[in-house]
C-alpha cells in the first residue's frame, strides 16, 4: 500500500501515546515484535517456541496483515522491533515519516513472483493483457524490474528503483496495469492475465513460489532482503542483538529452508 505522508503524520503524533509495557521501559517484558504472518510470523514463532531461552529472551509475536501498522506501532512504542520488510521500504517509511527507526540485520529474502491462472508462460500474454502489481513505491518498482528483466517492459533509464507505471516508456505488448495493495494481488489473479505477487501473500494463498511462478526474482545480489528492525534507542540493546544472532543462526536456516522449500531463501 502506498504511503501516504500526511496519514503517517497524524499516526506519528500520537507516538507518546503508546501504553503498552515493552522492553525500553521494563527488561523484564517479552520483546514485542511486529511481523507479517507468513513466513516472518512462523520463523519467529520458531524462534521464541524452541531457541529464544538459550538466550534468555521471551518474545511476543504481533501479527500484522498490512505493511503500514508495524512501523507505526514500532514508532509509537507499541512494538520493540518488527520483522517484515526490507531496506528500500524502511528507506520510503523513514522519509514519508521522518521516523528514526534502524534496521539491524538481514533474516531472508522472499522472490517476488510473476503468477496466472490463465497463461503458462509469459510468452504467452496477448497484447493488452491486463498485469496486476503493487501499489506501494517499492513493491511496485521491484515488480516492474522482474517484468523488464523478463523482456515484457522497459522503464526510464534511471527510474529503476523507484519506478511506477508512469515511468514505462517501451510496452510492446500494451499490457494494462492495475495497481493494488499488495495483500490483495493474489487474489486479483481470477481477474487479471498476470499478477506480480510477493512471496509472504503467494504462501497465504496457497501458492507455492518455486513452481507456481511463471518467473522468479534472482537471490543473487538481491537486495530486497527482509530483516529485524528497532527504533534508534534499542539498536544496541543486547536482546535485539541476541534476537538477530538466533534469527541468523544456522538453525533458523535449516527451519526455512526444511519449511519452505525454496519459497523462503535464508541470507
Amino acid at each position: 500500500m502506498r504511503i501516504r505522508a500526511a496519514l503517517v503524520a497524524l499516526l506519528l503524533t500520537a507516538a507518546g501515546c503508546g501504553s503498552g509495557t515493552t522492553a525500553a521501559t521494563d527488561p523484564a517484558a517479552p520483546l514485542k515484535v511486529g511481523v507479517s504472518p507468513t513466513p516472518h510470523g512462523e520463523i519467529l514463532k520458531h524462534v521464541a517456541d524452541t531457541l529464544a531461552s538459550e538466550k534468555g529472551l521471551k518474545i511476543e509475536v504481533v501479527e500484522f496483515t498490512d505493511y503500514v501498522q508495524p512501523n507505526t506501532a514500532l514508532v509509537d512504542g507499541s512494538l520493540d522491533a518488527n520483522y517484515f520488510q526490507t531496506v528500500p521500504y524502511l528507506d520510503t517509511f523513514k522519509q514519508s515519516s521522518g521516523a528514526k527507526l534502524e534496521w539491524i540485520g538481514p533474516v531472508h529474502l522472499e522472490p517476488l513472483g510473476v503468477y496466472s491462472k490463465k497463461h503458462k508462460k509469459l510468452t504467452d500474454l496477448p497484447e493488452g493483457a491486463k498485469v496486476g502489481v503493487a501499489n506501494d513505491a517499492t513493491n511496485e518498482a521491484r515488480g516492474l524490474k522482474l517484468l523488464q528483466a523478463n523482456g515484457l517492459i522497459k522503464v526510464k533509464a534511471g527510474t529503476e528503483a523507484t519506478a511506477t507505471i508512469r515511468d514505462i516508456e517501451d510496452n510492446p505488448k500494451k499490457l494494462e496495469f492495475v495497481e493494488l495493495e499488495a495483500a490483495q494481488l493474489p487474489r486479483s489473479l481470477e481477474d487479471t492475465d498476470v499478477s506480480v505477487v510477493n512471496g509472504n501473500y503467494a504462501i497465504d494463498a496457497g501458492l507455492k513460489p518455486a513452481s507456481d511462478a511463471l518467473v522468479l526474482e534472482k537471490a543473487e545480489g538481491n537486495p530486497n532482503a527482509n530483516g529485524l528492525v528497532t527504533r534508534a534507542e534499542l539498536k544496541d540493546d543486547k536482546r535485539i542483538k541476541d534476537l538477530l544472532a538466533l534469527l541468523q543462526s544456522q538453525q533458523v536456516k535449516d527451519y526455512i529452508n526444511q519449511k519452505f522449500a525454496g519459497a523462503v531463501l535464508p541470507v
